[in-house]
């Protein structure tokens, strides 16, 4: 695969280099913040050869690419001066709380988990070793991959403080020395006993090692202590005493109040998991067993994972995560490799069986993406088979005793004193592939069916004899037409969102150009998607990185979902406070799907009114 004209293809489709905040990767996806999330043409990302989905949410465009999605990421970095956020000050405002919160906790662990993976398998090593005998405990090279192993749980807090600072827009390695000041060895000799104060103030002595919660805390304080301190300091004197202020106002905070309260979640966290263990250990395996592929097409996935930590460093142990999830993954990788053993099409073949490798890994995206959720029942099939395998991994309550990628690779993770737990395990991955095998046959799936060359060149003759259908779309907008070429905006300059023409609005008003369904309404009400019954996309762009204005002066008369009627009117616009504002407010017209169509044509005319035709598509 060539993964520089792919990262080109890409960063196209996204609407270029200056649409693009940020971008970053995770184990399988590139991870995008986009200025404009309308300007990325999703359906030909998809169509990409090497692309598995697209995702957007919590104001993330994301692209699945599967395990090579590193070599692609540092092949777009090639390509601009592209940022590393967790995300962009316009996606933030575009979500809401729930999808903050959400967008948060993912953007602050995704970057950290290869280093718990890493060091979960390092302790899962030195079970095996143990459990075979090739290392004494006694020996330092035990003792030596043992505090290795343990370094990135007890140093958590300074990791987190890191990746946190990175997310809440502050100085990362001002978070780093208040994370490694919680576990700094002259702190914790205090705890003797005896009353300790700061600047006079009671301190209540904690162990922050492995701790999540407080640091998570403590560097959201600094991001607004520091702002502070950057407000108030003469630029003369900002490069010390910014630093100076935010460490001892923030430090302050977090001994005395912040650190003790994030420590008292995690505690009632903890108890709570107990509880749930005590009452319906079961219930939990079940849920993650069957739900984990919507947890990952959501991004939900990634909010357990505080939880489960918490969990390791309060009981020794992980059920929240480890059990549900080894059932889920199983099923996904047993689900792909039957519909690869079972298609006639050797394109999806090829992918179920290379996907399913990776996924019986850990790695499920390219499966869930790429075939289980594209067939749909090959999906429903997993989700059952991995309830089931769950069921039985939360009646006989196995472990992980370590961070690792749930899959068979991590099977040394459930390995203790007591085997009883690695050989359920081994049991719950027997029943995981054996229920989803039988599942999915029962099931079936609607094969996918590759085109027969010769059947294609006669629909192709067919067709060019046959006579051009056309489909006339009324202008949105009243207004100077001028061609897409001549808008000051690349991504529709260049077409690469597809074919279609410009209005310069006269009337801030747009109606529907068409009997319609309205697909898509951004929340900044400055641009619409609609569909109507031939097939036919059109998005509806009013002016240039009007994204900015959040919404200011724009006012929508439908929702999502509405069906309309042509005239209809869809969206206000105040044309002159926007132009006001120093935004250009050419409306770009375009057919998303053109490549469905012979060719798209637009009106010859200067200037159109309102159900005058602005574009013509042939078919």
């Amino acid at each position: 695969m060539d993964f520089k004209k792919m990262a080109n293809e890409i960063l196209k489709l996204v609407g270029g280099e200056k649409n693009v905040a940020s971008v970053t990767n995770c184990m399988t996806r590139l991870r995008f913040n986009l200025n404009d999330v309308s300007k990325a043409n999703t359906e030909a990302i998809k169509k990409l050869e090497g692309v598995q989905g697209v995702v957007n949410k919590n104001g993330q465009f994301q692209i699945i690419i599967g395990t090579n999605v590193s070599k692609v990421c540092d092949e777009i970095h090639k390509l601009g001066n592209f940022g590393e956020n967790s995300a962009s000050d316009s996606a933030d405002e575009e979500t809401g709380v729930i999808n903050k919160v959400l967008g948060t906790i993912t953007a602050i662990f995704t970057p950290v988990i290869p280093a718990l993976a890493g060091s979960g398998m390092i302790k899962a090593l030195l079970a095996v070793l143990k459990l075979f005998g090739l290392v004494d405990a006694g020996t330092q090279t035990y003792a030596y991959l043992s505090f290795l192993s343990d370094t990135v749980f007890y140093f958590l807090p300074v990791i987190l403080a890191y990746s946190a600072a990175k997310r809440f827009k502050c100085s990362p390695y001002l978070a780093a020395v208040l994370g490694a000041a919680l576990l700094h060895p002259s702190f914790t000799a205090l705890n003797t006993g005896d009353p300790v104060a700061f600047f006079g103030i009671p301190v209540r002595m904690i162990s922050y090692g492995s701790s999540v919660v407080p640091i998570l805390l403590i560097v959201f304080a600094q991001s607004y202590v520091e702002k502070f301190a950057k407000k108030i300091s003469p630029a003369s004197v900002k490069v010390f005493l910014v630093p100076l202020i935010t460490l001892i106002i923030t430090s302050l905070i977090g001994f005395t109040a912040l650190g003790p309260l994030g420590n008292y979640v995690g505690e009632i966290l903890a108890i709570g998991m107990n509880f749930i263990n005590d009452k319906a250990g079961w219930l939990i395996p079940v849920i993650m067993g069957t739900f984990t592929p919507l947890f990952i097409m959501t991004g939900m996935h990634y909010c357990f994972a505080p939880i489960q930590q918490i969990q390791y460093a309060t009981l020794g142990y992980g059920t929240i995560l480890g059990p549900g999830m080894l059932s889920s993954n199983i099923a996904q990788a047993t689900s792909a490799l039957v519909v690869g053993l079972k298609t006639k099409n050797k394109s999806l073949k090829q992918l179920s069986i290379s996907s399913s490798t990776t996924a019986f890994m850990g790695i499920t995206e390219p499966a869930l993406y790429g075939v289980n959720f594209k067939l749909k029942k090959p999906l429903y099939a997993s989700m059952i088979g991995g309830g089931i395998a769950g069921l039985y991994a939360g009646i006989t309550g196995i472990r992980t005793y370590a961070s690792a990628t749930a899959g068979l690779a991590a099977i040394p993770v459930y390995i203790s004193d007591d085997m009883s737990n690695v050989i359920n395990a081994c049991i719950t991955i027997v029943i995981s592939i054996v229920a989803t095998t039988i599942v999915t046959l029962i099931m079936g799936f609607d094969d996918i069916k590759e085109e027969n060359k010769e059947v294609s060149e006669e629909k192709t003759e067919t067709k060019a004899k046959s006579i051009v259908g056309e489909i006339a779309l009324s202008t949105p907008v009243e207004g100077e037409v001028i061609p897409l070429s001549e808008m000051n905006d690349d991504v529709f300059a260049e077409e690469l969102m597809g074919k279609g023409m410009a209005v310069i609005p006269t009337v801030g008003k747009v109606f529907a150009p068409f009997d319609c369904t309205v697909e898509s309404l951004f929340k900044t009400n400055h641009a619409i998607g609609l569909k109507d019954e031939n097939g036919v996309e059109l998005l509806i762009h009013i002016g240039i990185d009007t994204v900015k204005l959040e919404g200011k002066y724009f006012k929508a008369h439908i929702k999502q979902g509405d069906v309309v009627k042509a005239g209809d009117l869809l969206i206000e616009f105040d044309k002159e406070a926007i132009k006001n504002a120093g935004y250009d407010i050419t409306t770009a017209v375009i057919v998303t799907n053109t490549a469905n169509y012979m060719d798209v044509l637009g009106t010859e005319k200067t200037y159109i009114k309102n159900e005058d035709t602005l574009i013509r598509v042939l078919n």
